[in-house]
């Protein structure tokens, strides 16, 4: 096996054939990382995918430069994941290597050499170019290839290097592995001396003139002598803003008080108590019990429960069980703000064998998780989607909860997979089982289960048996015709607010809608502010008062008068979530109202001190968008409302009615958990709309009949295999021409009926690319595998014309 194929973190098709030196023979597996260069004089870390013995003919491979694990990083399983994952989503390997892999394990932009400790260097038998470097390694210890390039040739800067890592007097070192240090955190303490003399009266004249210095002195004595052995953390003095660190300095430079520092895990782990889980009812057991024979028979479960039906309990005893077997398990959630309730269940139960792993984490506590992963320290992972990439050893089970969410498939991020369908098959390499949960499952996975491909299982009463929350369809239009309305709330909703506030119980207010108001409108011209990014309306952000756009993110300042015509008459039209915040705000103005979005949310803790208000009662109303109909468990939270339901379904999108449906069943599953008290009031203009009727109801089958019935008339999914060409570019002619040229292709050797398109975007401009788009249907079964090949092959084609190279195309499968 001479020749290695190796992944570089490059968004470039295929991998790369490598020579593999004869002194690694022995050493080299696959999912090692090596330095490679590649591209010129670039060194890359790559992934070692598979080994060969056929000599490439069309060019001579270089040698693979060093190995920089003793063993491999990525399993097995994870390497056929990876290629499953390229083949089935149409995406390079290196896309997948780049999502997957914190940056600290890279290493692409700065590799280091260093002299090998205790090497005795024989300077007669190197040439000039070699002796440079040693010397320079003498004097720095540390040099990275740029600053190489100062004193040798570059093209002699590999040789170079080649060589002397053959004599064996260098090695490759990683900047990344010295810059990672254990995190330390400042503590505080009045100095021991001071306690010993104890001559506080001398002191406290001392600080006579200094009454802050004073005061902070006696706070810290204060804490130190209610509780010896709690240490003071320095940050916390500062936090309410009376004292600065100025104050401390000055009695730090008098020896009253000292600093010191204690090592800390980046990621906090439990040292609680730790305790049982409750036991499960009569249902979940029975459920359990299918659940358990689902397994037996090598199938996985779609587990169906109505909101709060407990679907959690039966997730802690498989995860129980799947421990106790010696296993590990994954538990998915769609997003970060649902992982504090699940942990706060598991942590009083599991301690320091649980972790969490998610974007909002730094790229060092990412490489901590992998760590802990690959020395299979963490026993549950509760994570986001990009936590399929760890290096798991021994996964048993993995819980996609709340499976129908959109956040397993976002579409902003390549490479664009459903971290949902991908667990199914990582679990499958594993040979773990999966147990896919939801109150609303997507319609695909409800049909799949039904054909019986997994086992269905349907919880249909809540936890301790309480009533499922009652919904009430109020018509606004009538409500607007009768005078009986106050800005976008009828006078029953307010009421019902009004009267759920005097029980002293909560109220949760859903608008999915970011910003204050859609548009900022000139009455006098018409005029409204378009990004000048995209071809979409920027949205006013009263809190920040500015406009944004919610696509590229830019930002302006709020016209004074409109730009056109000059008149300060400017409108705000549509109505955004900030916008139903300040109105319930000024019609309860006694109440505690509390705000739920992506943009009050981007501090650190954002969330876990809304969550502690709610639980504590502190909040009477919470207004927000998508985010609060997820996962939150509370108990006094007993009306829930919609002001504006007919939002969610007037979408250019099949898959709306679909989601309004969830998303209405969701947030209502957030209401009456405990009481069985809980009321839904959805307002609407239509209130005869089908997907409206069906929720009444309450009738699940009907209402995925009726999902499947459309689907089926009209040849969606399930009954369809999607994929969505998209194309990009600066200049709109090109970019047109360049999406006819693809159609044209593509109509050569797949029907006219599987192709819809190519049509603009939605959006036909967003970060200055002009978009258009490709729509292919193609059949489910053995013929998808025979189409998708001629997709391929068209995108094939399509390559290969020069001119439309600088195209930018993005394929999303399972559109």
């Amino acid at each position: 096996m001479q020749y290695a194929q190796i992944i570089l973190p490059l968004n470039l098709k295929g991998t790369f054939t490598y020579k593999v030196p004869e002194e690694l023979f022995s050493v080299i597996q696959p999912g090692m990382r090596v330095l490679v260069q590649f591209g010129g004089k670039k060194i890359y870390t790559g992934i070692v995918f598979e080994f060969h013995d056929e000599e490439p003919t069309q060019f001579v491979p270089k040698e693979v430069i060093s190995i920089l694990d003793e063993q491999p990083i990525l399993p097995p399983q994870q390497i056929k994941f990876w290629k499953w994952l390229s083949d089935y989503y149409l995406c390079n390997l290196g896309e997948i290597y780049r999502f997957a892999f914190p940056s600290s394990l890279k290493l692409e932009s700065e590799t280091y050499l260093k002299l090998k400790p205790n090497v005795t260097v024989e300077f007669e038998n190197l040439d000039v170019n070699e002796m440079y470097l040693i010397q320079a390694l003498e004097v720095r210890q540390l040099i990275n290839l740029t600053d190489i390039e100062a004193f040798i040739p570059k093209k002699d800067i590999i040789k170079t290097i080649n060589s002397l890592i053959d004599l064996q007097y260098i090695e490759i070192d990683e900047k990344i592995a010295e810059k990672y240090k254990a995190k330390e955190v400042a503590y505080v303490k009045i100095n021991d001396e001071v306690l010993k003399n104890n001559n506080l009266t001398e002191i406290l004249l001392s600080l006579k003139r200094a009454q802050k210095q004073k005061d902070l002195f006696l706070h810290i004595l204060e804490k130190q002598t209610e509780n010896p052995d709690l240490p003071i953390k320095k940050s916390e003095l500062f936090e309410d803003g009376y004292f600065a660190s100025s104050h401390f300095k000055s009695l730090a430079d008098k020896d009253l008080v000292e600093e010191y520092y204690m090592q800390k895990d980046r990621i906090e782990s439990y040292e609680g108590e730790i305790e049982e889980v409750e036991e499960l009812t009569e249902v979940q057991k029975s459920a359990k019990i299918e659940v358990d024979e689902a397994f037996e028979e090598g199938r996985n479960v779609l587990l169906h429960g109505v909101t709060s039906s407990g679907k959690t309990h039966i997730y802690l005893e498989k995860i129980e069980e799947c421990i106790a077997e010696g296993k590990n398990v994954l538990f998915l959630l769609p997003e970060i703000s649902l992982t504090k309730q699940i942990t706060q269940r598991l942590e009083k139960k599991y301690g320091r064998q649980l972790g969490f792993y998610h974007q909002k984490l730094t790229d060092f506590e990412k490489v901590e998780i992998w760590r802990r992963i690959k020395n299979n320290d963490i026993r549950i992972l509760i994570a986001t989607r990009n936590s399929l990439f760890l290096p798991y050893q021994n996964l048993g089970l993995i819980v996609v909860d709340e499976e129908h969410d959109s956040g397993y498939k976002p579409r902003e991020v390549s490479p664009f997979f459903n971290a949902k369908d991908s667990a199914l098959v990582l679990a499958n390499f594993y040979g773990a089982n999966v147990i896919l949960g939801s109150a609303t499952p997507s319609v695909e996975s409800y049909y799949l289960a039904r054909k019986e491909k997994m086992k269905y299982i349907f919880l249909n009463e809540r936890f301790g048996n309480v009533k499922l929350p009652e919904f009430e369809l109020i018509n606004f239009k009538e409500a607007q015709d009768s005078k009986k309305v106050s800005g976008n709330f009828s006078l029953k909703l307010i009421d019902e607010i009004k009267k759920t506030l005097e029980e002293k119980n909560q109220t949760m207010i859903l608008h999915n809608r970011r910003g204050y108001a859609s548009v900022l409108e000139c009455e006098s011209c018409g005029y409204v502010n378009y990004c000048s990014n995209c071809d979409v309306v920027m949205t006013y952000h009263k809190a920040a008062n500015e406009m944004k756009c919610h696509y590229c993110g830019q930002r302006a300042s709020k016209p004074k008068a409109c730009p056109k015509c000059y008149s300060e008459n400017l409108n705000e039209r549509g109505v955004g979530v900030e916008q139903i915040h300040e109105e319930i705000s000024k019609i309860f103005p006694d109440s505690e109202v509390d705000r739920m979005d992506v943009d009050s949310m981007r501090k650190k803790f954002a969330y876990e001190k809304l969550y502690e208000k709610i639980e504590e009662g502190e909040t009477d109303i919470v207004v927000g968008t998508q985010m609060i109909s997820k996962g939150l468990d509370f108990d006094h939270i007993e009306l829930v409302a919609i002001p504006k339901a007919d939002s969610m379904l007037y979408v250019q999108d099949f898959r709306a009615e679909e989601r309004a449906y969830q998303l209405i069943t969701q947030v209502s599953g957030r209401a009456g958990r405990v009481s069985g008290q809980g009321r839904i009031l959805i307002q609407t203009f239509n209130p005869d709309h089908s997907v409206f009727q069906l929720i009444k109801m309450n009738n699940i089958s009907k209402i995925y009949k009726y999902f499947l019935t459309e689907r089926q008339k009209f040849l969606y999914p399930p009954f369809t295999k999607l994929i969505m060409i998209e194309l990009k570019h600066r200049k709109d002619e090109k970019v047109n021409r360049a999406s006819q040229f693809l159609g044209s292709i593509l109509r050569k050797y797949l029907p006219e009926d599987c192709i819809l398109g190519p049509e603009r975007a939605q959006i036909a401009r967003l970060n200055n690319l002009y978009q258009f788009q490709i729509l292919l249907k193609l059949p489910r079964g053995k013929n998808y595998e025979k189409f998708k090949s001629l997709v391929l092959l068209s995108l094939k084609e399509f390559d290969e014309i020069t001119a439309y190279q600088s195209i930018k195309k993005d394929v999303f499968v399972d559109f």
